[in-house]
Formats: structure tokens, sequence, C-alpha cells
């Protein structure tokens, strides 16, 4: 079964009128999911882009939905006839992203493109960093943090092969590929 924000966001996508335009709140931490509930229960189109994201926690390893953008949500609004007002006090919203009293519009292709980069799902793919073979890394967690190497290649599920310069000599390290950066 599809969580509510999925179903308000496919909701979104069929209903927006022409006379509405998209504008951005910004919600309290982590209360993304709240805010987006009770602006739908006002009336209000909501749009919250989501990702799937890797999450490790006591040596498990998690995909859960996060939001792209941390904080902040699309609203549809007709600043004519809809009482955004409402918006700045609504649970879970600290306040409209604006220039002054008046909220800043955001292009709609900047939704339509977000929207068009959704799965069947309704989260937005994200492009995965690659690495070429010998690019320059650094291990950013466990044993070897903060080390240096050549990126190998891709090994298995996730996972990536680094050679480190250790003692003199190059050792090949197969390590999880959420652990490596760009040096």
């Amino acid at each position: 079964m599809a969580d509510p924000v999925t179903l308000m966001n496919a909701r979104s996508r069929l209903n927006t009128a022409p006379s509405r335009r998209w504008y951005v709140a910004q919600s309290h931490v982590h209360a993304e999911s709240k805010a987006a509930m009770h602006l739908g229960r006002q009336g209000f189109e909501v749009y919250l882009p989501r990702y799937r994201k890797q999450r490790r926690h006591a040596r498990r390893i998690d995909v859960v939905a996060a939001p792209l953008f941390p904080r902040y949500l699309f609203v549809a609004i007709d600043l004519g006839a809809q009482g955004w007002h409402s918006i700045q006090s609504t649970i879970g919203i600290t306040r409209l992203v604006g220039n002054g009293d008046e909220p800043s519009m955001v292009s709609p292709e900047i939704i339509e493109g977000l929207r068009d980069r959704e799965d069947a799902d309704g989260f937005v793919l994200l492009e995965q960093r690659r690495f070429s073979p010998g690019d320059q890394v650094r291990i950013s967690d466990g044993a070897f943090c903060d080390c240096l190497g050549l990126y190998e290649g891709i090994s298995g599920d996730h996972r990536s092969a680094i050679l480190l310069d250790l003692l003199g000599r190059k050792v090949r390290v197969v390590l999880d590929s959420q652990a490596i950066e760009a040096a």
C-alpha cells in the first residue's frame, strides 16, 4: 500500500489548475510528511519530492524514503482565490519562502523536471556517482577512514574495490560504495 505522501504527490500531478503557481514552504525538522498532510487537509496541492536513501544503523542497511530537499516542500497556490496566509500557521510549517511578505514563485519547469525523474513508485531517481578506474578516492568511513586510494571498480552489490598504498605496496580493499568519495 502506498503511503499518504505518495498518494498526495500523484493526485497533485493530476489536479494542478492553470491559475495556481508553485511556491516553497519550509517545514520544521523532520516534519515534511506531517506538514504535507495538514496542507492537503486544508485543500492545498502539495508536492514533496522524495528519493530512496540507504541508511546504515547497527550494522544493518535499510532503504528508506527521504525528502529530496530536507525541510522544504512545494505548495500550489492561487494567490487571488486561496487564503494562503493560513499556510504560515499550519502544523509542521515554519514559513513560506519569499521576499518580504510575498512568497517567491517556483518555475513550473522545475516541478515538471522533478516529476519526470520519478519512478513508478513516485521516488525521484538520482544519478549514481560513478568513478572511473584509476580515479583517486578518499575513504570516508570504517577502518581505513581518510585514506587515499585508486578506484578499481565495482565488486558486487553496492561495493567498490579500492587500491590502497599500505606499507609500500598496493593492497586491494573492497568497501561499501557509500564509504568512498572523490579526493
